[in-house]
């Protein structure tokens, strides 16, 4: 097998985007721990919620929203049903379980989404202009969407 090494381009883009996915998670954790005692998945997954009707959602359709395995939803949602902020509720004659956002946690992410907003535009959109945030986001779905249909290829495909 021949390696197909990265060529100069490559290699200081990989560095860099290495860098930033290293980097980002843990300074948002920080700041959202420190300031709101959660942490940013947790955030993520209080905010999802939120922004449904009725605040809820079938696990494993807020599995996908949150980019996460439902394994890992089902513990931070377990975690977040202890501090009173979600709980899970089976409905009749349906498959699956919802995890619903309680007036607690509606209300954790109301008084944690400013200084979360405040970090994200610090660490991420400060600095750049209107075009290059118009790049970032446009890469990001592009990378996001080929990196979703690598994971759910069969070995056949």
């Amino acid at each position: 097998m021949v390696t197909n090494w990265l060529n100069p381009v490559e290699q200081r883009a990989w560095r860099a985007l290495v860098a930033l996915m290293t980097r980002l998670p843990s300074a948002l954790d920080t700041h959202l721990q420190r300031e709101s005692g959660v942490t940013h998945f947790e955030y993520w997954v209080l905010t999802l919620l939120s922004e449904e009707p009725g605040h809820r959602l079938q696990m494993s359709e807020l599995a996908s929203k949150a980019n996460s395995s439902l394994s890992r939803l089902s513990h931070v949602v377990s975690k977040l049903e202890r501090l009173g902020w979600a709980e899970r509720s089976a409905q009749a004659g349906r498959r699956g379980v919802q995890a619903v956002l309680t007036d607690a946690g509606y209300q954790k992410v109301v008084t944690a989404a400013p200084g979360y907003l405040d970090a994200v535009r610090h660490l991420v959109f400060d600095g750049l202009d209107d075009d290059e945030k118009t790049q970032l986001a446009e890469l990001s779905e592009v990378l996001s969407k080929r990196l979703g249909d690598a994971l759910t290829q069969t070995p056949d495909d």
